[in-house]
């Protein structure tokens, strides 16, 4: 059987028929709650890929291996006790991502 894709189609969904002037109603509902955003200003954190960071300043704090953490020694990562998988043949932690 054809079917014509171009002829308009009525599905179930569809739960009433809703004259031009109620649709433009919802939409100048809809429209009242969005707020105009300047692109510049919305852009003002972003940073571009590339760009001269020479002059930013990182302050991280960095706080010292814990009693229940271990290094992985394939990753290097500092881990959790409850990632640990084994140790390797040499007797080093390997944590649970580096020993699949």
């Amino acid at each position: 059987m054809a079917t014509d894709y171009d002829a308009p189609r009525k599905g179930d969904d569809e739960s009433s028929d809703e004259s031009i002037e109620e649709l433009k109603a919802h939409r100048a509902e809809r429209a009242d709650g969005k707020v105009d955003v300047d692109e510049f200003d919305a852009a003002e954190g972003l940073e571009l890929p590339g760009a001269d960071l020479s002059g930013e300043e990182l302050t991280v704090q960095v706080l010292p291996k814990q009693q229940d953490e271990f290094t992985c020694a394939s990753c290097f990562m500092v881990r959790h006790r409850s990632q640990l998988a084994g140790e390797n043949a040499a007797g080093q932690p390997i944590c649970k991502e580096c020993a699949d």
